[in-house]
């Protein structure tokens, strides 16, 4: 069954476009965490270094403030959202600005990547799958819900950025025809403006309203098929950052992106976490853009397999233990993925499983001639931090460490703010130091892979984004997963989110991407 969704009660038509308007209270800017008013957009300087954040000038705020002061609606049981992104299409072949235009469709080559991703969720359950309205995206949901007899709603706010003058014009087009604000979309696009519109602003209000359809619905597994640009302005609202974070989250064709919603037991707004963020068909570590520019810096932070005292005492990293069997299994998996890639450096905590897991991707790496991926063996430099470890800090809790399930969505919400404030002390030391050893060679290309704590990465990407300590409950990782962040503009530049969590190279040990590793009734 398809439906379409009601318009907005606020509708403004222009000659080019249909521009969605909304009211605008008076905006309180409180963390998503907070029970008070759980929306709040972060607005990011430019660099991803430990320099203090610049304050946002009142225009940069302006995107932030219009669209962030109305909470989310209260769920009635956890819910698990799977956003992904259409396969490639003739314009994304031709290097073309589609915008919210619907003239191109998806290339054999973008329908076999959707064939992937129907594949990849096969097994998964759904309740209803949203679309945006465009024929790239809706041929995509087509082919990934399948046979499924469940309904499929068109919500035109799902449709892509609207680019205005920009749209059907190939990029060095673009470039000659509008000069100074093509530029400005290429650096500065949360204050971009064209034909009179600030889209990236525009798009975040869209985002923001699809949020309250999608939550309200009578739902607990929900799919949504769109594009690139509105997927990064769905995760980012949902989790408080602002237009200024617009090409930061990579959203690749077919990436699947997934955010839990969890109820709050006083009720109102939900907790918001990040399960993960661009699981793709290919391998993420493989060439590739990163907000559509090429990176040759790049931080990979990688989780060690589960440990001999998991099974003991079902609570991962317990102890400085060696891995497991399935912990040396997922081991290999990565460092098989890895071989993509020629790692300069790999940096690991000094606890027994990451060390061992630290060895097996250097011994793989250093077999690539043997294994037919080089020319030549790979030299690998190995280092020790303590600082990529945290599991002391959060023994300390006085709510029991050991009963705060890492698996759970969110669980770094369950400690003292005092010890997510060590926790993001020591993370910063250890930013700092991964940062240096990215920048140490005058190498063109430079891969640094840190291998720690599961907490310990969260926060590193908190540091990426120029986060406070106050986020690290909205992203999780499982695991043996790996994350990827890039650097465009060198390891002093702003960093690009590429993939979090992401676990499908460990093959039928992957973590599954909407049925929960709780077995009970909220997941």
């Amino acid at each position: 069954m398809i439906s379409l969704t009601p318009t907005p009660s606020l509708v403004q038509r222009t000659s080019s476009a249909v521009v969605f308007l909304f009211p605008i209270p008076n905006p309180t800017r409180v963390h998503p965490s907070s029970s008070t008013n759980p929306f709040r957009i972060r607005c990011s300087s430019a660099g991803s270094g430990l320099q203090e954040a610049p304050k946002c000038s009142e225009e940069r705020k302006l995107s932030s403030e219009l669209y962030s002061s109305v909470p989310f609606p209260a769920v009635k049981g956890a819910k698990r959202v799977v956003l992904v992104r259409h396969g490639q299409s003739t314009w994304n072949e031709e290097g073309r600005i589609q915008g919210s235009s619907n003239f191109s469709v998806l290339t054999k080559k973008g329908e076999a990547q959707a064939e992937t991703s129907r594949l990849m969720l096969i097994d998964d359950v759904f309740d209803v799958c949203f679309t945006s309205p465009l024929t790239r995206s809706k041929r995509t949901a087509e082919i990934i819900w399948g046979p499924r007899e469940e309904e499929m709603i068109m919500d035109s706010d799902l449709r892509e950025i609207d680019l205005y003058a920009f749209q059907g014009l190939l990029k060095h087009e673009g470039k000659a025809k509008f000069g100074e604000a093509f530029h400005q979309w290429q650096v500065d696009a949360a204050n971009f403006i064209i034909d009179g519109h600030y889209p990236v602003r525009e798009l975040w209000a869209r985002a923001r309203s699809c949020w309250n359809r999608i939550l309200l619905h009578e739902s607990r597994s929900v799919l949504v098929v769109a594009h690139n640009a509105v997927n990064q302005a769905l995760i980012a609202t949902a989790i408080g950052l602002g237009t200024e974070y617009f090409r930061v989250l990579v959203q690749s064709n077919c990436g699947v992106s997934v955010l839990d919603f969890i109820p709050r037991a006083e009720g109102g707004s939900p907790l918001i976490c990040l399960n993960r963020l661009n699981q793709t068909p290919s391998s993420p570590v493989a060439s590739g853009s990163s907000g559509g520019r090429k990176a040759s810096k790049r931080i990979v932070l990688v989780c060690h397999g589960s440990t001999q005292s998991d099974t003991e005492t079902g609570f991962p990293s317990t102890g400085d233990q060696p891995m497991d069997m399935l912990g040396v299994i997922k081991s290999q998996k990565t460092a098989e993925l890895l071989l993509d890639l020629k790692v300069s450096s790999i940096v690991s905590s000094p606890k027994k499983a990451c060390v061992e897991t630290a060895i097996t991707i250097s011994k793989v790496q250093e077999a690539a001639d043997c294994l037919g991926v080089d020319c030549v063996p790979r030299d690998v430099e190995m280092k020790q931090m303590e600082n990529l470890d945290v599991e002391d800090i959060l023994q300390r809790s006085s709510k029991g460490g050991t009963k705060i399930l890492p698996i759970r969505p969110g669980w770094l919400n369950g400690y003292e703010d005092s010890v997510m404030g060590d926790v993001w002390d020591q993370s910063e030391k250890a930013w700092q130091y991964l940062i240096n050893e990215l920048a140490a060679e005058a190498e063109p290309e430079r891969v640094v892979v840190a291998v720690g704590h599961a907490a310990l990465h969260i926060a590193l990407m908190g540091h990426c984004l120029n986060l406070t300590k106050e986020w690290l409950g909205s992203f999780h990782l499982d695991a043996g997963s790996i994350s990827v962040i890039d650097f465009p503009d060198g390891p002093n530049g702003r960093g690009v989110i590429r993939c979090v969590n992401y676990t499908a190279h460990m093959g039928r040990w992957a973590t599954p991407i909407t049925r929960s590793t709780l077995d009970d009734e909220e997941f």
